[in-house]
């Protein structure tokens, strides 16, 4: 799948792109635990979107790494279609 055909509450989705830049990481609680937000942005040859990563997802990647998603989840957040790997889908580095 390419970055250009993600449709907010869209599910399955499994897409290959690489990360071009991560923002700054949030900490809150949120039923008594402490969960970190980092809003990313990823591109491939369609085009770009914002990918939500949370916790442990945030310290596997870097600027410039190349990812694979699997089972991910798009949803949309103030107009803007945002990817994410969700609570059942998987986010890998790829070498």
């Amino acid at each position: 799948m390419k970055i250009s055909e993600l449709q907010p509450r869209q599910s399955k989705i499994e897409i290959e792109c690489e990360i071009t830049e991560l923002g700054e990481i949030k900490e809150f609680d949120k039923f008594g635990k402490k969960l970190r937000l980092c809003n990313a942005k990823v591109k491939d040859d369609s085009g770009e979107v914002t990918l939500t990563l949370w916790n442990d997802e945030i310290d596997k990647v870097k600027e410039g790494d190349k990812i694979k998603i699997t089972n991910g989840y798009c949803n949309e957040f103030q107009g803007e279609k945002q990817l994410t790997a969700g609570r059942f889908g998987k986010l890998e580095v790829l070498t």
